[in-house]
């Protein structure tokens, strides 16, 4: 076993991590950055193939480093990719890639990050994981024909991945509206779920100046520091639900021909049973039915809420040194946003750098 004392660990090499390492720098702090993947950006790389951001590009750039290209475009999966690799060169970051992290522990007032067979010793550490971890699906879903290719919308890529056939999409947010008519062409879909309703404008259908009273309005309105915030976050997470649909309308889910059906309730001979009892024979399950919070690798004593840490705008105040960032409702509606996160990395870099201050080494 082999040990490092640095002073602060930053979890996370995705966007929420990045923007952090950018403010430790500018602060002159010492710190490292570990990602569990072997490339930066390479958690977008997985993602399904047409996927492009909500926001414009002028709207998703990092600190210091304005997203590249036409800022009216709405940036695709594999630029966000290109663009985290490039902002970790630009800034020259002291990035670790194939780093897992197996456990966060404390010991003699430190924190211990356990990395295999290396352990770091930490005044301070930074969660940077993001809202993305347990892929969910029900347990009924063993009990599916052998048959029905199931697939969790972090495995989806595209059509050549599916058996002929019909397709039930679970999940009727974004990211199940937009795969359901991507499909429509190709097979027949049923799109299960309830109506998560949709954002008063279409994602491009704006002139990108407008975006900035919306960007504002998500920053500094939609917060935990206001009562129409706090009401939007408890929508929103208590339980965990879709968003409004951004780029796909219902009327692009009517056009495309595909049949919306009630919650997806268990399995009948095989196959997939929604509300009412109805049995769709399908030969495609996938499955757009969100992510479970998996922090069981901090062995701290963190309250949560809904399985997400409890804290003040990142800075977990049970446990001193202990940060998170890169979280939905963090602070705000755009906290876990490309082009909200920076804000937030800048407030706990305060926080890390007044503690400093206060308690020179």
């Amino acid at each position: 076993m082999t040990r490092e004392a640095v002073e602060t660990v930053v979890i996370g090499g995705g966007q929420a991590g990045l923007a952090v390492g950018y403010h430790l720098q500018r602060h002159g702090l010492p710190f490292v950055i570990l990602d569990e993947n072997e490339r930066v950006g390479e958690s977008w790389r997985k993602r399904w193939d047409s996927l492009r951001l909500f926001t414009p590009a002028r709207y998703s750039g990092l600190p210091g480093m304005p997203f590249p290209g036409p800022s009216s475009a709405f940036p695709t999966k594999d630029q966000v990719a290109a663009y985290l690799e490039a902002y970790g060169r630009r800034w020259a970051l002291p990035v670790r890639t194939g780093i897992k992290v197996n456990r966060l522990a404390s010991s003699g007032g430190r924190f211990e990050v356990l990395c295999g067979q290396h352990v770091l010793s930490a005044s301070n550490v930074v969660v940077a994981t993001g809202a993305y971890h347990q892929p969910r699906v029900p347990n009924f879903a063993a009990g599916f024909n052998r048959s029905i290719v199931q697939l969790h919308s972090s495995q989806y890529r595209n059509a050549s991945q599916l058996r002929k056939g019909g397709v039930l999409v679970v999940g009727a947010g974004n990211s199940g509206a937009e795969i359901a008519v991507e499909l429509a062409g190709r097979h027949q879909i049923w799109l299960s779920g309830p109506d998560t309703g949709q954002e008063p404008t279409r994602a491009g259908s704006i002139p990108d100046r407008f975006f900035t009273p919306i960007m504002w309005l998500m920053a500094t309105r939609l917060t935990v520091g206001t009562a129409i915030g706090r009401r939007v976050r408890n929508h929103f997470l208590d339980p965990p639900r879709g968003i409004p649909l951004a780029r796909v309308r219902r009327k692009d889910i009517i056009a495309a021909g595909i049949e919306r059906v009630g919650r997806t309730t268990g399995v009948q001979d095989g196959y997939p049973m929604v509300e009412g009892g109805r049995v769709l024979e399908v030969c495609n399950v996938i499955w757009c039915t969100g992510y479970t919070p998996d922090f069981d690798w901090i062995d701290l004593t963190v309250p949560d809420r809904h399985g997400f840490p409890i804290q003040n705008r990142g800075v977990v105040e049970s446990v001193p040194g202990l940060y998170f960032v890169g979280l939905v409702f963090l602070h705000s509606i755009s906290s876990a946003l490309l082009g909200g996160v920076g804000r937030d990395a800048a407030h706990i870099v305060t926080h890390i750098a007044s503690k400093r201050n206060l308690n020179p080494a």
